[in-house]
């Protein structure tokens, strides 16, 4: 079972299809890639290399980072940092973080990948940065090191911004990266609920994780 269940964890970034939304109206209504994880192979794309926002899909670079900054010794899991107001304030999707309260770094991060919460995010990134538009500027330098040249950061949530954009190409680059620099905490994007900031949330992808 269990190597059964590694197989079925290659097997859902091996086949990472990549879908995000338009810049403008006259854009590809998605774009698409399936890339296999393990050798790196494109097995099919579409408008893969067109600039759209990259919405929630730019928490992979907010959690990548934290990570690594997590890994540096720069941050510990059992951190806790205080909320901002500029945090506390983020529209939804959310947990309700409040402005002055202090929050572990790993609950932040279980918010950031279960309930992809941008509260979380972007205390993550503040706490990484100092500020969310310090850490978008890390995330832009980690994504040119990381050979995603086509990808922009202005924000560590993925709302809308003016020049935040990446490509299906690049995201599955940050996708894969994710997986094999950080298999520790790859186990996060398969949970349908975690426990974080005295609740239970639940994944915003939990139908996807139960067919």
């Amino acid at each position: 079972m269990i190597g059964l269940r590694k197989t079925m964890a290659s097997v859902a970034i091996a086949l990472l299809v990549l879908c995000i939304a338009p810049i403008r109206g006259d854009a590809a209504p998605y774009a698409a890639l399936v890339m296999d994880a393990r050798t790196g192979e494109v097995l099919h794309a579409r408008s893969a290399d067109k600039k759209l926002h990259p919405a929630s899909l730019t928490k992979m670079m907010t959690l990548y980072l934290a990570f690594e900054a997590v890994q540096a010794g720069e941050l510990r899991l059992d951190q806790k940092v205080r909320i901002s107001r500029r945090a506390a304030r983020q529209v939804p999707s959310k947990i309700g973080l409040k402005a002055g309260r202090k929050v572990t770094i790993r609950e932040l991060i279980r918010a950031t990948a279960v309930k992809s919460a941008n509260d979380a995010a972007v205390a993550l990134a503040e706490a990484v940065a100092g500020s969310e538009v310090g850490f978008a500027n890390l995330m832009t330098q980690k994504a040119r090191a990381i050979g995603m040249t086509n990808t922009t950061f202005r924000n560590a949530s993925g709302l809308t911004h003016s020049g935040q954009r990446s490509t299906a190409r690049d995201m599955a680059i940050l996708g894969r990266r994710l997986f094999y620099d950080y298999p520790q905490y790859y186990n996060l994007f398969g949970r349908k609920t975690t426990r974080t900031y005295g609740k239970t949330v639940y994944s915003t992808n939990r139908r996807l994780l139960s067919a």
